[in-house]
């Protein structure tokens, strides 16, 4: 689906039926492995609403990797999900040594997803510089593991692509670290800079949602509404993203498919209970159905 590189193109039904998903198999395979590495010693909540976005975007294969400590109570609450527990260090964070484990369950992954429920910027580019340059598979990058992102502009280069960050716009300022005003006053060009200099998709926004391609491609989507600001949100935008990232989507059809079902869901959790009340783990119970109308 082509985009003007001097405007974003609004996102709507009739856009995404005219850029329809590929076809998911007939079987869990077919529908691509997600690997969610994330999470710390406190923060379990955040790959479990990631990881089970990723299963109700159609992933059909599903691990977490997380910290040793709440591992096995995360493997009850996803009874879906391949659980690894990983070596954590003093606070709590994953540490470095996980490593060499972390690339082991990736191998094979159609998408890799880092960042849900990291928590301290320096043990997180510590581990994933330890882990990004190494990887070969498609990668989402969410939230505060785009730490690794202003630290290495380069740093996901070597996926030629297919690399798609998913950030609020507080999280973009941090990224290209420019003042939190910046990204405010202009949106649009803020992501279309990182896309730029990262060479991967950016995804912006919590309530209207900019997608910015490194070719410089722009889309913009006005779904979603302040109801979508609460906590674990972004986690579920992400999981989402690689959700159709996994069934072999292009990274900008990902990120576009991705964004507008997260605002859609919140819409229509607005219209079912308010637009302030609902929780992020009502949200990606939602994109099924959203998916299945916007079918061509």
């Amino acid at each position: 689906m082509s985009a003007e590189a001097n405007g974003p193109v609004d996102v709507t039904g009739g856009l995404l039926r005219g850029w329809p998903l590929p076809e998911p198999g007939g079987d869990k395979e077919s529908r691509g492995r997600v690997l969610v590495l994330g999470g710390t010693a406190s923060t379990p909540g955040a790959v479990l609403l990631a990881g089970e976005a990723v299963l109700r975007a159609g992933g059909g294969k599903l691990q977490i990797a997380t910290a040793e400590p709440v591992a096995a109570a995360l493997a009850v609450a996803v009874p879906e999900a391949l659980v690894a527990p990983l070596p954590t260090d003093a606070k709590g964070h994953i540490d470095t040594a996980a490593a060499d484990q972390v690339l082991a369950l990736a191998e094979g992954c159609d998408t890799l997803l880092v960042g849900p429920g990291f928590a301290d910027i320096d043990a997180s580019v510590r581990l994933l510089e330890q882990v990004l340059p190494r990887v070969s598979c498609p990668v989402v990058v969410d939230a505060l593991a785009s730490a690794f992102v202003t630290r290495h502009r380069d740093g996901l280069t070597h996926l030629e692509g297919r690399a798609v960050l998913t950030l609020n716009p507080d999280e973009l300022a941090k990224t290209l670290d420019v003042p939190d005003e910046e990204v405010a006053d202009d949106p649009t060009a803020a992501a279309a800079r990182l896309a730029r200099e990262s060479r991967a998709v950016v995804v912006c926004g919590g309530q209207g949602k900019t997608v910015a391609s490194p070719d410089g491609r722009l889309w913009h989507s006005s779904s979603g509404n302040p109801g979508l600001g609460v906590s674990g949100s972004g986690d579920v935008q992400a999981g989402i993203v690689a959700g159709m990232f996994s069934r072999c989507a292009e990274p900008e059809q990902a990120a576009v498919w991705g964004a507008h079902l997260h605002g859609s869901a919140g819409d229509r959790l607005a219209r079912q209970v308010g637009t302030l009340g609902f929780l992020a783990r009502e949200i990606a119970p939602q994109v099924p159905a959203l998916v299945d109308e916007l079918a061509p």
